[in-house]
């Protein structure tokens, strides 16, 4: 592995919050081709949104919080958005850890 083009990541907590109208749904498809790219690339870890509350949250895999601004503002529904970014310096859950033992 080549070390000068090998980049530390950090995890990053992105909580936004949101206003819809009928303009916001129109971008709501484009929005989730980036999302699901992102997703499948590996620097988004999860993505989850409530209408309820109008808040979304996403765990992203950056080198920076800059990083991350950088690819939020790639979203259609940037415009809608207030975002919080926080640096995670802890970060599990069940799929970080071994799988159970089952006894046959």
């Amino acid at each position: 592995m080549d070390y000068l083009n090998e980049k530390e990541l950090n995890k990053y907590q992105v909580t936004i919050h949101f206003e819809m109208d009928d303009e916001f749904m129109s971008f709501v498809p484009p929005h989730r081709v980036l999302i699901n790219s992102l997703i499948e690339k590996g620097t988004i870890d999860y993505y989850s949104v409530s209408m309820e509350t109008q808040r979304s949250w996403m765990i992203i895999n950056a080198a920076t919080k800059k990083e991350v601004e950088k690819l939020l503002a790639q979203s259609p529904l940037y415009k809608y958005w207030t975002v919080e970014i926080d640096e995670l310096f802890v970060y599990d859950g069940q799929t970080y850890r071994l799988p159970a033992l089952q006894l046959n």
